[in-house]
């Protein structure tokens, strides 16, 4: 027997449960297409949201030393002696420049 048989012997109707089983299995068939899409797209942008904040950039030694040196935090000879180091200059045998050694 086929279901068309049976479907025959109840007078053409397949009855009130399998309309809703049919209808339960269709939203929860769209449910997972539409959340499938929303996962791969998150995915392809990183998760980000729609508030995105820039990144803020940490300065490197030389600005540091430069913003010091403007401040009036160090004397123009500790500014030139850091500053020879950390462009990897040499220094005079003492060490260091203007060092008062």
């Amino acid at each position: 027997m086929t279901w068309m048989t049976i479907a025959h012997m109840w007078g053409g109707d397949v009855g009130w449960g399998w309309m809703t089983l049919t209808m339960i299995l269709t939203v929860l068939f769209w449910g997972a297409i539409v959340f499938g899409v929303v996962w791969l797209v998150r995915g392809a942008t990183g998760g980000s949201s729609a508030s995105t904040t820039t990144p803020v950039e940490t300065p490197n030694a030389m600005e540091i030393l430069q913003r010091r040196f403007a401040e009036g935090s160090i004397t123009v000879d500790e500014y030139r002696t850091r500053r020879a180091i950390l462009r990897g200059e040499d220094l005079d045998p003492s060490g260091l420049k203007g060092a008062g050694a």
